[in-house]
């Protein structure tokens, strides 16, 4: 008799579902519920892409865009960059760049993103041209005081 009621005490207690260790909340889809933007990743721009000539050497490279996210042990010829960006409520993005290398010597670019030589010969390097106004000294409360009363400080 104790058996029967030990057996129906583990039988009831077993479910057929089994809850999810994360659990989201009723509200988190509504879209006045904030949601912060999440990068993980290297950030690489088309113009640092443009920026990249087969032949160039592991140490360019890693210059020009960083150590790469992922290094293979088995192919140390083979260097991922990858970029997902997620919006608040919006899609997650993703952007990857793979580089091959024979000889510490860039061979091939895959990925997302491949150089433009029509777009790299369009960016002209600007010329920045930058004006600092004169320097205008600002008198503190003390030295107006001193002005105030006839005693001004010596320059």
């Amino acid at each position: 008799m104790i058996g029967w009621l030990a057996a129906l005490a583990v039988v009831g207690c077993a479910r057929e579902e089994k809850p999810d260790d994360y659990q989201t909340s009723v509200l988190e889809d509504l879209p006045f519920v904030y949601k912060m933007t999440v990068q993980q990743g290297n950030i690489i721009t088309e113009q640092m892409v443009d920026k990249l000539e087969l032949g160039m050497n592991k140490r360019q490279v890693a210059f020009l865009l960083g150590t790469p996210l992922l290094t293979d042990f088995f192919h140390t010829n083979r260097w991922d960059y990858v970029y997902t960006i997620k919006r608040g409520h919006q899609s997650m993005e993703q952007r990857s760049l793979t580089l091959y290398f024979k000889d510490d010597a860039l061979v091939r670019i895959a990925g997302d993103m491949h150089p433009d030589p029509n777009r790299k010969a369009a960016q002209e390097p600007s010329e920045i041209l930058v004006t600092v106004p004169d320097y205008k000294e600002r008198k503190g409360l003390i030295t107006r005081g001193l002005e105030a009363v006839g005693l001004e400080p010596e320059q």
